[in-house]
């Protein structure tokens, strides 16, 4: 006979999480405090999403409704200069009626303003590309080899980084002319390309890969490249991607560089574009500044997981 075993399995006793318990006046002061917090945060979230929010709308708006609400904010006298606001500016959310016609302008009747947008597209996108392959051979070395000479070198791209883009624009611009390329799209790729921010960053983030895992692909064969491409780059996909999302929206919004080193207005970007819009064109430049949105939302909402964890995942290995 089969004798039937029975497994005793007791229950796993969890310990329970004591919670802090409140009086009935501390709980109140409590409610009343994270009740505070949420509508002060809502407060500012409609404050910083209230531009953007009137911006698309106002899109969509006839350029006659347009010019009946805003005509007085962008008037000027005979001479160039502002009129003076006697009466309150009619904020609309909402469209009288949804008009096309700005979209229309802008995408098929006016080429200028796609060719800014894609003035805009050839400047980032290579310069985000190759600034992270920079940044990450650079980063490795800085991470690999000790030296006193490198300590000096990476102190010094500490202190380009701690700069404004406006201090180094001058020698920027010395150093194009020196190299005869004003004027080119090559004044505006270089010195993003070797940009020290992204070096900074991901060498950060490299050295805090435990050094165990180094030295157990060595004792393996593998080589500097190996590691450097089999170890330290998919470790670091999550830093790569949040740096990509700060270069992107950082050299979307560049003005200064366009400005300083090239002198024809065909090769300026949607960004320097937009500040350009007259009077005459209030309609379009909302429907431009819409347009102009839509890369950098896109990015951000695409790689919105990697840059949270590029933030909080110091690069360390997970368990």
């Amino acid at each position: 006979m089969s004798r039937k075993i029975k497994q005793q399995v007791e229950p796993v006793k969890v310990p329970s999480v004591k919670r802090p318990k409140f009086s009935k006046k501390k709980k109140w002061i409590y409610n009343l405090y994270i009740a505070f917090l949420t509508v002060s945060t809502a407060i500012f979230a409609f404050c910083f999403l209230t531009p953007i929010i009137l911006t698309i709308t106002n899109s969509f708006m006839s350029a006659s409704e347009i010019s009946s609400n805003y005509g007085t904010v962008f008037a000027t006298t005979d001479t160039g200069g502002k009129v003076y606001i006697s009466e309150t500016v009619n904020l609309k959310f909402i469209p009288d009626m949804v008009s096309f016609s700005q979209y229309i302008t802008v995408l098929f009747k006016s080429p200028e303003y796609l060719l800014k947008f894609w003035n805009s597209m050839i400047y980032v996108v290579p310069i985000v590309v190759f600034q992270l392959g920079v940044a990450s051979l650079a980063a490795y070395s800085f991470t690999r080899f000790k030296g006193r000479i490198k300590e000096m070198i990476f102190f010094g791209y500490i202190i380009l980084t701690l700069m404004p883009y406006q201090v180094t624009l001058v020698p920027n611009y010395l150093v194009s002319s020196w190299l005869n390329i004003i004027d080119t799209r090559w004044a505006i790729w270089l010195p993003g390309i070797f940009s020290p921010f992204a070096v900074y960053l991901l060498t950060k983030f490299m050295r805090r890969i435990p050094v165990s895992m180094i030295e157990a692909a060595k004792i393996d064969g593998a080589g500097e490249w190996q590691i450097f491409r089999r170890i330290c780059m998919p470790l670091c996909k999550s830093a790569i991607c949040s740096v990509a999302i700060l270069l992107f929206i950082d050299y979307w919004n560049m003005v200064e560089q366009p400005l300083i080193l090239l002198s024809d207005a065909e090769m300026h970007p949607l960004s320097v574009f937009l500040s350009k819009i007259n009077a005459g064109e209030i309609g379009l430049a909302f429907a431009v500044a819409t347009i102009y949105m839509v890369p950098s939302l896109l990015v951000f909402l695409y790689g919105e997981d990697y840059l949270v964890e590029g933030i909080t995942y110091q690069g360390g290995v997970k368990g």
